[in-house]
């Protein structure tokens, strides 16, 4: 597609979230936040590999019939397009460079981003982040624990907050959800480990706004007034859309910011700071 027709759909995008059980998608109007489509999930397959993940990429573009960008969140941190770890997804992604694969595998534009991170810039502009100063933390909590951390509006990326040590073993394995799940936790007793964790972040970052999103959050009134961190914490509202409406404003900045490097002239500088 000539670059020119790209950036006048730059406002519709399709986002993409890839978790530890399932790669959901749908097409995003970047001026609101609203899904275009209903959404549209696969289960992540396993091993969930680059070779094995790829293909879904190129199921979501046929599925939906699209043309135009995509973004995607990643579970892991990403650097200029390239997985530098991997969570919850096979080991084999450290080193891919994700944008050039997911771009080979639907012969379109993909500006891949850390999950997390997608989450919040999505409750940041459109949830409860909006118009919120100071430091803000954001904790998807699901099959693992991400965190994304905004300092007056900008983004602090790849904070991966999620392995710190608590008690003797990765965090996310003592108070994701998926420890709940797994050890059968009622509630109550996941809300004590979940708190820890929170009282432990919160030593370190002190927050003036926690925000709780994943999958867990979904039921945030079972949890959520047991908490006993000083800082406000309140439950995302884009709940397990965050994630695929963020990548889809992600991929809508990188070709905003595109379409600028082609017009503007040579030695000047664009003054927008990333997100």
């Amino acid at each position: 597609m000539h670059l020119r027709l790209l950036l006048m759909k730059y406002n519709k995008v399709l986002g993409i979230d890839i978790g530890g059980s399932g790669v959901k998608g749908a097409p995003v109007n970047t001026d609101d936040g609203l899904m275009l489509e209903s959404r549209y999930r696969i289960p992540t397959p396993s091993p969930a590999t680059p070779q094995n993940v790829a293909p879904l990429i190129a199921e979501m573009v046929k599925h939906f019939k699209w043309e135009g960008p995509i973004g995607c969140g990643f579970p892991g941190v990403v650097q200029n397009g390239v997985a530098k770890t991997a969570a919850n997804v096979d080991d084999s992604w450290i080193n891919t460079d994700v944008n050039k694969l997911f771009k080979k595998a639907t012969g379109l534009p993909v500006t891949v981003i850390n999950d997390a991170d997608a989450a919040g810039l999505a409750e940041m502009k459109f949830g409860a982040g909006m118009d919120a100063k100071g430091v803000v933390l954001l904790c998807t909590v699901g099959t693992g624990i991400g965190t994304v951390l905004f300092v007056n509006g900008r983004l602090v990326p790849n904070t991966e907050f999620g392995h710190i040590e608590l008690m003797g073993m990765d965090a996310e394995k003592y108070a994701a959800d998926a420890a709940r799940k797994a050890e059968d936790l009622t509630w109550e007793d996941w809300a004590q480990r979940f708190d820890q964790y929170l009282v432990t972040l919160e030593k370190l970052v002190n927050p003036d706004l926690i925000i709780v999103g994943g999958g867990a959050s979904k039921k945030g009134e079972r949890f959520l007034p047991l908490l006993t961190v000083k800082a406000r914490v309140v439950p995302a509202e884009l709940l397990n859309n965050a994630g695929l409406v963020g990548a889809a404003l992600a991929a809508n900045y990188t070709h905003k910011q595109d379409g600028k490097g082609k017009k503007k002239k040579k030695g000047k500088k664009s003054r927008e700071g990333a997100f």
